[in-house]
């Protein structure tokens, strides 16, 4: 073991263990200690499931990347393990930034991007090369004949300097694994090699390669079938925003399409890409298969471009609540998994409750809708970790609000306007924000008449909202104080709901 993945072990085991009891969100995985930023090695080893990270422990700020390590037998109780790898060696000194994981043979196989620099002529060059290393579920050998992927495998038209996040698996007897990359007109592109043991690669073919429009850069590509499609997802940089999608600079899409295995041909079904989540806290999301054939996916829960970190906390970044993903026609539909069931406590159930009326001075209208109500509050329906499910009615209301995280100064609003199909995610009055940051997104969903199913499920400091059945998804996060816990209805007009409310809770 070096001395800076030794140094990386016991400092992370030291540090963790002096945060608070009850800071962290429970359902989530966070950071340890320090920061973390995209899901990696998202992968089944030895009949549990293992999540690695990019890792930071020494700050809350982005850093020289490590690999941080996990285990979890139900995507939900977590289990920290080791540090599992740093960057120690010559071809990754500079950071060993995302990848993959997969087992075979009895072996944990990770194959990730090291990123080196150097001087050349007094100019700084930085290159990026896809490299392997071999485990036990804890400790991970670099291989001795990295880097295993170089960037002079790709075409002549693909920029050699862009190139990273591989992600792995294996068909019959062979290894293929799909690349972030972009081409030198700046063009994202996800680029596809093989392998028959891991450390020798050849080029395959470019596997898509996205319009101008759909950004400059996709990083951390997914490739899997789903539903008797083939999904390609990736994350781009610098994509440019289109109605209520793709406002964040660096945002998730997915394609749907087919794929023949044998010619390596992915073509397009939908021609057009589309957002994952409406964010404004997602990013790099991550896929495995289950042993039982569910197809899950988790996310980094955070932006490049917000941080809302509270002054004294000495870790940041979480991971959304793992998704089971599904193909309805040509829609992604993702709800989080069903072991959250498991996880239940008290519940309420109100059955028909009428509302009109709340509190809407900060709304969206260019003018304030007078009103001295906060809202309705329901008698146990209130807390910090909880799944609930609210069903609207169809009305002629003109919005309809949930507030999460409420006091008397503070609320996470939640609202949806049926005049123009939007749902909105506000957190401009959630307080705790030190800097301007993003505060608001929308997202349009299918309009029926008003009628609309919204299932939340926030912990502690995360909100993850669905759709309509998982039709649409939104991640937010939102450090109120976590004594503001209320939760309240209201409505420009008469609405009808129906709330579903279940505790959270891990003994």
């Amino acid at each position: 073991m070096s001395e800076k993945l030794q140094r990386a072990r016991e400092f992370e085991l030291l540090e963790s263990g002096k945060i608070p009891v009850g800071q962290k969100p429970d359902f989530h995985f966070c950071s340890p200690v320090g920061w973390i930023n995209d899901p990696n090695g998202f992968s089944c080893f030895r009949g549990e499931y293992h999540l690695f990270f990019q890792y930071h422990p020494y700050s809350t700020k982005w850093g020289p990347m490590h690999w941080g390590h996990a285990k979890t037998k139900d995507f939900i109780s977590w289990e920290l393990l080791p540090c599992a790898m740093a960057p120690d060696e010559e071809w990754d000194g500079q950071g060993c930034f995302s990848g993959s994981a997969l087992e075979d043979g009895g072996r944990q196989i990770l194959l990730y991007t090291g990123v080196r620099e150097s001087e050349e002529g007094g100019k700084r060059l930085v290159s990026q090369t896809q490299c392997v290393a071999f485990g036990d579920g804890r400790d991970f050998i670099k291989s001795e004949k990295n880097p295993a992927i170089c960037p002079d495998l790709l075409p002549e038209d693909s920029d050699r300097k862009e190139f990273r996040d591989p992600k792995i698996w294996k068909e019959g007897s062979r290894f293929y694994a799909v690349v972030g990359n972009k081409t030198k007109d700046d063009c994202g592109q996800a680029v596809l090699f093989s392998s028959e043991d891991v450390e020798n690669w050849a080029f395959e073919t470019v596997l898509e390669r996205g319009k101008r429009e759909e950004g400059r850069m996709w990083e951390c590509p997914d490739f899997f079938p789903l539903d008797g499609r083939q999904v390609l997802i990736a994350s781009p940089q610098f994509m440019e925003a289109k109605g209520l999608e793709f406002h964040n600079g660096n945002g998730t899409i997915y394609l749907v399409g087919s794929y023949d295995s044998e010619t390596h041909e992915f073509r397009r079904i939908v021609p057009e890409a589309r957002a994952i989540d409406y964010d404004p806290d997602f990013y790099a999301p991550q896929t495995l298969l289950t042993p039982d054939g569910r197809r899950v996916m988790i996310g980094w829960m955070k932006s490049w471009d917000n941080d809302l970190t509270p002054e004294g906390f000495s870790w940041c970044g979480f991971m959304t609540i793992t998704r089971e993903l599904h193909l309805k026609g040509d829609k992604l539909y993702q709800l989080p998994v069903r072991e959250l069931e498991n996880y239940y406590g008290k519940a309420v159930e109100t059955g028909p409750v009428v509302v009109e009326g709340g509190s809407f001075v900060y709304g969206r209208d260019p003018l304030p809708v007078p009103s001295e109500e906060k809202g309705l509050e329901i008698p146990g329906i209130r807390g910090r970790q909880f799944d609930m499910t609210v069903w609207v009615k169809a009305g002629d209301y003109r919005r309809f609000e949930i507030d999460l995280a409420a006091d008397d100064s503070h609320k996470t609003m939640l609202y949806y306007e049926p005049g123009s199909s939007a749902l909105t995610f506000d957190r401009t009055w959630s307080g705790g924000q030190i800097h301007d940051t993003v505060s608001s997104r929308s997202c349009y969903v299918a309009s029926r008449g008003g009628e609309i199913e919204l299932r939340i499920v926030m912990d502690r400091y995360g909100v993850e909202v669905f759709v309509n059945g998982g039709e649409q998804a939104m991640s937010c996060l939102t450090y109120t104080d976590e004594k503001a816990d209320r939760i309240r209805f209201g409505s420009q007009g008469r609405a009808e709901f129906e709330a579903a409310w279940r505790e959270l809770k891990i003994e």
